[in-house]
């Protein structure tokens, strides 16, 4: 059995932050101690560097299949990697759509065949798909994923006799894209007529609004009350939807959490200037004043998860005018560099920023033995250093489309190692061609 002894690490677990030692054996950890010693290991000095649990990313587009050009789960998973993130949780808006039980064990098979980090994917729930979830066990995939505003396809939910169904047939998790539609629809309208074809990027948080938000979001928690059901609100954006979410009751005992995405904690609509398009994603980028309160949320645990929302689209996509431009970013191999930057800053503790990205991903999907610096779970971790600076450009950009937000931003920590499931997978900027990676598994009676 293989075995690697990872000495001199301040690990990060638990809200705790202590100096040891931890021993891999096989796929699992087999030991945490202050100080371990072993004649039939590889040793790797962390020299004092950093020791988190791998990230877990609960929500990620990676464009497989059927939007390959902009990215695959082979190239997304491996700028994951690199980016400390072991495990992703991938939407079902790809083409053809993950809404079949088929579709979904067909999406199962591309992950065994290709990606480097652990995988999930979420179902899609429709209009017109409500038999086909009732089939689905539990315990299949890490959850369902409803539109509650415009998406590619057949995926936008709108009729509210099937929501209600949906909510009320299902013990899984339900993931939502809350944005009122009929509201999104008004304003472009008013906007077309005002510009034309030709709306500035900066009417974006003004079309796709908090009002937007705010409307679908709590008709989703009144109905998630209403019938009993698990919800997850994805992304949330604005300050005003924070009302909606509780701080008072421990995580594995929330019917209705909320996560929020690094683009809304980094960016705010003062950016656009700068950015354009490049940072045009649904919901909208809004007001500094809802980037600060969001803020607040995830300190104040109203906010339960943080994530990526990773959605890679190429530059000529991206570089076209407001209305043709898609939405969306690519940001696994940035998000735990950006966060370690907010944590040098004091903006968050290291031990908050482990708690959002890796513990609680674990508690709110149920996921089996990962999430944490544990004896016995999965090797799945990541070393960090933080005194290491670099710049993001387009050398060492990995993903497929070849451009990020962050380009031309320095940070000052750098991911070392990344280990998926007890394998070196990541070791200073040089990838193991194998393929280690596990299809996710749940602690759900």
């Amino acid at each position: 059995m293989r075995k690697t002894l990872l000495k001199n690490a301040i690990l990060i677990n638990e809200g705790k932050q202590w100096e040891g030692d931890l021993l891999i054996e096989g796929e699992r950890i087999a030991k945490i101690a202050k100080t371990i010693t072993s004649d039939t290991a590889t040793v790797i000095d962390i020299k004092g560097h950093y020791l988190l649990p791998g990230i877990i990313d609960d929500q990620v587009h990676f464009r497989e299949p059927g939007l390959t050009h902009k990215g695959t789960i082979a190239t997304e998973s491996r700028a994951a990697i690199a980016g400390g993130i072991t495990t992703f949780m991938e939407q079902p808006n790809t083409i053809p759509q993950t809404t079949t039980i088929k579709k979904l064990e067909e999406k199962f098979a591309m992950g065994a065949r290709s990606s480097f980090a652990n995988y999930s994917f979420l179902f899609g729930g429709t209009n017109d798909n409500l038999e086909e979830l009732k089939k689905l066990d539990k315990n299949a995939c890490s959850g369902v994923k409803l539109f509650l505003g415009s998406s590619t396809g057949n995926m936008l939910v709108d009729d509210e006799v099937v929501l209600e169904q949906i909510f009320n047939n299902t013990e899984m998790v339900i993931s939502t894209h809350c944005e009122d539609e009929t509201t999104i629809k008004q304003n472009l309208s008013s906007y077309k007529e005002k510009f034309g074809e030709d709306i500035p990027i900066k009417c974006h948080p003004l079309i796709r609004s908090e009002e937007a938000c705010y409307l679908s979001s709590s008709k989703a928690v009144a109905l998630a009350r209403k019938t009993g059901a698990r919800l997850h609100v994805f992304h949330v954006s604005t300050g005003k939807e924070l009302s909606l979410f509780q701080n008072d009751i421990p995580l594995e005992d929330k019917k209705i959490t909320a996560e929020v995405c690094l683009h809304h904690l980094w960016f705010s609509e003062e950016d656009y200037k700068q950015y354009g398009t490049h940072i045009k994603w649904n919901p909208a980028i809004k007001k500094a004043s809802d980037r600060e309160q969001l803020w607040q949320g995830l300190l104040d645990n109203r906010i339960d998860i943080l994530a990526t929302d990773h959605a890679p689209h190429t530059l000529e996509e991206k570089d076209q005018k407001y209305l043709k431009a898609p939405s969306g970013g690519p940001l696994v191999q940035h998000a735990l560099p950006a966060m370690m930057e907010k944590a040098l800053e004091g903006k968050i503790s290291m031990e908050a920023m482990v708690t959002k990205m890796c513990h609680n991903p674990s508690i709110l999907f149920q996921i089996k033995d990962r999430g944490y610096l544990r004896e016995g779970y999965f090797a799945d971790l990541v070393v960090v250093n933080p005194n290491e600076l670099w710049e993001v450009n387009k050398s060492n950009i990995l993903y497929k489309c070849g451009w990020s937000p962050f380009e031309g931003t320095s940070f000052k920590s750098k991911i070392t190692h990344t280990f998926v499931n007890g394998h070196l997978a990541f070791n200073n900027g040089k990838f193991s061609t194998d393929l280690n990676a596990k299809r996710l598994t749940f602690n759900r009676p």
